[in-house]
């Protein structure tokens, strides 16, 4: 296990960290190099006995054991890509016939054999879902979408009625021959489902066939579910219970966008599955998932002292960033461990594209506060229809940024860590996703957190309820006509702060609702409130 220590100066030192910690996968041609973290023999040696625990804990959870024991849920993502590694015999062939009738799906739909209600091919995708729901397909469309292959998709995530109003506004008259995408696992996700009502709402407004255009992904017998069986909707795909949105990308979650941008989702899968593989291994200097996790861990402290910053230098994966903050900081973010005791673990995660970057914020890394590690991506392949002009390669200058940025940073001392890939494609992508989700596990064993379960998502859920709630109460109040206080309206409620409160009726008189303030707002105690 012996190899030298972190060097910011010494390149034959460099040299040789980098020759003995470098993995490489040669059927995927991806390599991983963890030689520019702090991450040196020693450290390594002392986080193997913890990292090959973690090895028998991801096979048990792989084998079906509930791995989410706040929730009592098996974790079964990686069944997802290998349905024989399934517990359950049934459950394998499940997840097969889902794969086969969505690859179906998706091609008829693209080919044009199915068709609108309209009579019409489908001309777009409309696609509601939150996090997971979202972010998964929205980087499946970025990152693999050709030009002109495929159909173009539209996306709700969000419940902003302004960003409803844009994407309605650009689909127009051609919402009536759109494919309209519900993703909600409970079906009782509040911003999917009003999403899919404003929708609903508007294309019914053009005439259109809401049935006959839309689809949904849900957990069997879901409220969803049920709704689009009795409704006859053009097609329901199943959501599991033992997926979380944040692992859902290889479900029907990501799938389904893939078929519909024409993409091949069985390479997508097959390398998710070839990953998995690889980070099988129960030998943490060749396992990639582990030296990442090694790597996380050292940097940090096991405390996720340093943020991760991700620089991948290719367009199609400029929404990867994103994606990693869900997959990481809500898995990893927890404030209590397994045995209760208060941990605040987590990794903070952010990050743009090269050479973006190298314009932007770059110049803090190199020089500012020192509280961050780097995750170069780089794909080495270009495109053939960008040639040389005037002894100039555009694609050679990308590669100068990746490697002129990382020794900029080695020598101030600055960790970072970088993967490599031959070409991208389908198949990179879901080993790309895979070895993240492997390190992430691996990592939440490290630090003996529940990385399956989202407690604070769920108390904010609870919370904005109490809110709406809440303004339903303001709202009764106000309906005499009466002009009150924002005290006067807490006293006649019972309930709420004076502050909540506030906030409601801020929100309510900024809209043509017809309440109506009198006074002055910097000083919000002195404010009346009337509807008339």
């Amino acid at each position: 296990m012996s190899f030298p220590d972190f060097s910011a100066t010494d390149t034959q030192i460099q040299w040789q960290r980098f020759c003995d910690l470098l993995w490489y996968h040669d059927d995927l041609g991806v390599w991983l190099d963890v030689s520019r973290m702090h991450l040196n023999a020693a450290a390594l040696a002392e986080l193997t006995p913890p990292l090959e625990q973690a090895f028998e804990a991801m096979g048990k959870l792989e084998a079906g054991a509930i791995a989410n024991a706040d929730e009592n849920r098996q974790v079964g993502h990686y069944w997802l890509r290998d349905p024989q590694l399934a517990p359950d015999q049934s459950v394998g062939q499940h997840i097969a016939a889902e794969i086969n009738d969505i690859e179906q799906f998706g091609q008829a739909v693209v080919n044009g054999e199915i068709k609108s209600p309209t009579g019409e091919p489908f001309t777009d995708v409309l696609w509601i879902g939150i996090g997971g729901s979202g972010l998964g397909p929205l980087l499946m469309v970025r990152a693999l979408q050709d030009t002109g292959k495929g159909l173009p998709f539209h996306f709700f995530d969000n419940v902003d009625p302004n960003g409803m109003s844009r994407v309605l506004g650009e689909l127009g008259d051609a919402l009536r021959t759109t494919l309209v995408v519900t993703v909600s696992k409970s079906g009782g996700t509040p911003e999917p489902h009003l999403g899919m009502e404003q929708a609903r709402h508007r294309v019914e407004s053009l005439g259109g066939n809401w049935p006959g255009q839309a689809v949904a992904i849900t957990m069997a017998n879901s409220h969803l579910d049920q709704q689009a069986k009795e409704e006859t909707w053009l097609k329901r795909f199943d959501m599991f219970d033992w997926v979380g949105g944040r692992t859902s990308i290889t479900s029907a979650v990501g799938l389904l966008p893939g078929a519909l941008i024409g993409s091949d989702i069985r390479d997508f899968l097959a390398g998710a599955a070839q990953m998995d593989q690889a980070t099988r291994v129960a030998d943490v200097r060749r396992n990639p998932a582990a030296l990442m996790a090694a790597a996380w861990y050292t940097a940090g402290e096991g405390k996720g002292k340093r943020d991760m910053v991700v620089l991948p230098y290719r367009d199609r994966l400029e929404v990867f960033s994103r994606y990693l903050q869900q997959l990481v900081m809500e898995s990893l973010g927890k404030r209590l461990d397994r045995s209760g005791a208060v941990a605040h673990q987590g990794i903070a995660v952010y990050g743009n594209k090269g050479s973006t970057d190298q314009h932007a914020y770059v110049q803090q890394l190199r020089d500012g506060v020192d509280n961050f590690f780097v995750t170069f991506i780089e794909v080495l392949q270009d495109v053939d229809d960008i040639p040389e002009i005037n002894g100039e390669r555009p694609g050679d200058f990308l590669d100068g940024f990746v490697q002129g940025t990382r020794s900029a940073l080695t020598e101030g001392g600055r960790q970072s860590l970088s993967i490599s890939m031959r070409t991208f494609d389908s198949r990179r992508l879901g080993a790309l996703i895979a070895l993240f989700e492997r390190a992430v596990g691996f990592y939440g064993e490290l630090v003996n957190i529940n990385a399956y379960h989202q407690p604070g998502v769920e108390a904010g859920k609870k919370a904005a309820a109490a809110i709406l709630k809440l303004q339903k109460q303001v709202e009764e109040v106000l309906s005499d006509g009466t002009s009150r206080s924002v005290l006067e309206i807490q006293q006649a409620i019972g309930e709420g702060s004076d502050e909540a409160i506030f906030w409601i009726l801020r929100h309510l008189t900024g809209n043509n609702r017809g309440y109506q303030a009198q006074g002055s707002w910097d000083s919000p105690a002195s404010l009346r409130f009337a509807k008339g």
